[in-house]
């Protein structure tokens, strides 16, 4: 059975001015410079979601850290997401 290349071919071009454009956004963004403060927060941080609030700001945080394995007895890779937030509203 032949494949029908008209739908696939129709689709490739309405996602790929987007691919394109997320990948020179990708290449032209700086490189930053690691800050060993944060990663250590970051490492620190405990897993689930957390947040705290007072009278100058909130402050939240997530960690989500899994290991998947391909097959029982095969290759695996861990994820460790981790994100802080602060959100601050003063008086000018």
């Amino acid at each position: 059975m032949p494949l029908p290349v008209a739908p696939i071919a129709l689709t490739a071009l309405r996602v790929a001015p987007f691919a394109a454009a997320a990948y020179v956004a990708w290449r032209s963004a700086p490189v930053q410079r690691r800050n060993q403060h944060v990663e250590d927060a970051l490492d620190e941080m405990p897993e689930g979601f957390s947040r705290h609030a007072d009278t100058e700001s909130s402050r939240a945080g997530a960690r989500m850290k899994r290991s998947v394995r391909l097959g029982r007895n095969g290759p695996g890779i861990e994820i460790d997401a981790a994100a802080l937030g602060r959100l601050r509203f003063r008086r000018v």
